[in-house]
């Protein structure tokens, strides 16, 4: 199965995805990674991986539209059968999502739908949860509302810091993501309203 990577920063868990990959854990392979910033390290993963990167300026567009329109473009000429965004710090246009509905997974580092968008680590220390996670879920035209795929929770400690829950949370986003990749790829995830449904098929 052809899969897309997009990605805006580091690339963890571009590099997760990449070792199960080696370790036949999952049974797809990254076609292109594609970032929104000219120096982001996920493109260098890429590129030493013998993957094709691309970078996009978003200036060079006239708004996200645009700008999706042209990411889109590069996946569709690629056959891209799952995108897969990756520390993606976009928010997709509505007409990227309709083409691609059932066929965006992302990654957030929260038990959604709490804390959805930005910081979540942050905001959960902040409300004092004693129980936080990760979910991995379709992307939809929300801001993280998609249907959950899956989730895996991880216990808030007395001392923790933004920092050693966030590396917690990483080291289950590492695990899972690969995981919820591999279900698409064999079909056992079906669609039922908000509900994603797995299933032995």
């Amino acid at each position: 199965m052809r899969l897309a990577v997009l990605a805006s920063g580091y690339g963890s868990n571009l590099q997760a995805i990449l070792d199960a990959i080696s370790r036949k854990e999952v049974a797809g392979q990254v076609r292109v990674v594609i970032s929104d910033v000219e120096n982001a390290f996920a493109l260098q993963r890429a590129r030493e991986n013998g993957i094709e990167a691309l970078y996009i300026n978003p200036r060079d567009y006239k708004d996200r539209e645009a700008f999706d329109e042209v990411v889109s473009g590069q996946l569709m000429e690629r056959k891209i059968d799952l995108v897969i965004l990756a520390g993606y710090m976009r928010f997709l246009s509505p007409p990227f999502v309709r083409k691609f509905r059932g066929r965006i997974m992302n990654i957030h580092p929260s038990l959604l739908p709490a804390f959805p968008g930005l910081n979540g680590v942050k905001k959960a220390l902040s409300h004092g949860v004693k129980v936080s996670g990760c979910t991995v879920h379709f992307v939809d035209e929300g801001l993280d509302t998609g249907p959950i795929i899956l989730q895996e929770a991880v216990p808030v400690l007395d001392g923790d810091t933004e920092d050693t829950l966030h590396e917690r949370i990483h080291g289950l986003e590492h695990r899972l993501y690969p995981q919820a990749i591999q279900l698409f790829i064999e079909k056992k995830l079906r669609l039922e309203g908000r509900r994603c449904i797995r299933f032995e098929g």
